[in-house]
């Protein structure tokens, strides 16, 4: 499953992430990584969430992201729930269209048993319209 938390920069994405973040470690019997563009909110994860500082893998398009993706997962057998903070940042895709990565994302939660939470910097209504019923959080 992919879910969205989307809004404008500086409506509390973030906040909203992390505090899903740290309420699910309590919840999960695997394990849980968080995708981020800095180490900027490493205090405020809990200690079992593993952070990945994205942009420090050389990403430079929406495909070798997915492949990071997918590598990830491939490495981590007991991987439950992937987090992305600045989705459209470190997946490459600021002022394009997300729709075929999130299918994408869509397809390997099912093959793998990962659930994904994107934060998005984009207003509910920006977004096409398959995407819609994945928003969880509109700010």
């Amino acid at each position: 499953m992919v879910q969205l938390i989307v809004g404008e920069k500086g409506k509390g994405k973030t906040k909203h992430l992390l505090d899903k973040v740290n309420s699910e470690i309590k919840k999960v019997n695997g394990s849980i990584v968080y995708l981020d563009k800095s180490t900027k909110h490493m205090y405020e994860l809990n200690n079992k969430v593993r952070l990945i500082v994205a942009p420090d893998y050389m990403i430079d398009n929406s495909e070798a992201f997915l492949g990071f993706v997918g590598g990830i997962i491939s490495q981590d057998h007991d991987l439950e729930q992937m987090y992305f903070d600045s989705f459209l940042k470190i997946a490459c895709l600021e002022g394009q269209d997300i729709s075929p990565v999130v299918a994408k994302l869509d397809k390997m939660s099912e093959k793998f048993g990962v659930d994904f939470v994107l934060s998005v910097s984009r207003n509910e209504g920006e977004l096409a319209e398959e995407l819609k019923a994945k928003v969880i959080v509109s700010l």
